[in-house]
């Protein structure tokens, strides 16, 4: 499944993220005070973009999401009660999404999903205003790479797999500034409700059903550049403020 293929190729924890960029900060900076050079302040001001794009991720979002995949794995190998489990965590994690920071709302036809990864053939647009949560994520390229950048980003996103941010975090410096981030979003109140449907159905050992409702969460989620991401969420501060 498309979702599963990008969030597997993200760490699990938002902390993880942070701890990823924080590196080619105080690289960057130290760089900057020696010498103070264009490039230096370049550099430094696309580690704070990295920085920033992890910072939009929603940890409760991304907790939430991994346990809506554990649960179709769980119902797929016939473990129900395992489910079950899964399924109230992310009913958790969504709650607790729905409070943080991370969460905005907007009309998803000023989403503009990313062409690197459009909606599912399946899926159906939310209308109007709608709470969104920032739920995984994926490092693409942004120009033409030579082969060995191409390579280290194909290696990063394999390590972000395995959750060794660390490594991932030094793989990623020889790519610099040539990099980009696809934000998969989730509509709030739309997976609340599958997740809720999908538990009543394991509760109720029928299995069938409750895979149906966990493919319609996930067909629910649209994919964005982080530069959507940071506009849409500058927007309704702008709102809260007035």
């Amino acid at each position: 499944m498309q979702f599963t293929s990008l969030y597997k190729g993200l760490t699990l924890s938002v902390f993880g993220l942070s701890a990823l960029a924080a590196p080619a900060l105080a690289d960057d900076a130290a760089s900057a005070s020696h010498n103070g050079t264009p490039a230096s302040r370049h550099a430094k001001y696309e580690a704070r973009k990295q920085h920033r794009a992890f910072h939009h991720l929603s940890e409760h979002g991304q907790l939430a999401m991994a346990s809506i995949l554990d649960a179709q794995q769980f119902l797929a190998n016939g473990q129900n009660s395992k489910a079950v489990d899964a399924l109230h965590s992310a009913s958790t994690h969504l709650d607790a999404a729905a409070k943080a920071r991370e969460q905005f709302t907007a009309a998803e036809a000023d989403l503009h999903p990313a062409p690197q990864h459009p909606v599912s053939s399946t899926h159906k647009a939310q209308s109007g205003p709608t709470d969104w949560i920032p739920v995984g994520g994926e490092v693409i390229a942004t120009d033409m790479l030579e082969p060995s950048k191409k390579s280290a980003i194909a290696t990063a996103n394999a390590q972000l797999k395995a959750g060794q941010t660390q490594q991932a975090a030094q793989t990623l410096q020889v790519v610099g500034q040539d990099i980009d981030f696809i934000i998969a979003l989730a509509p709030l109140a739309q997976l609340q409700g599958y997740v809720n449907r999908a538990t009543t159905f394991a509760e109720g050992n029928n299995a069938d059903a409750a895979k149906v409702a966990l493919n319609d969460a996930l067909n629910t989620l649209v994919f964005v550049s982080e530069n959507v991401v940071t506009e849409a969420t500058s927007s309704a501060a702008a709102k809260k403020k007035h």
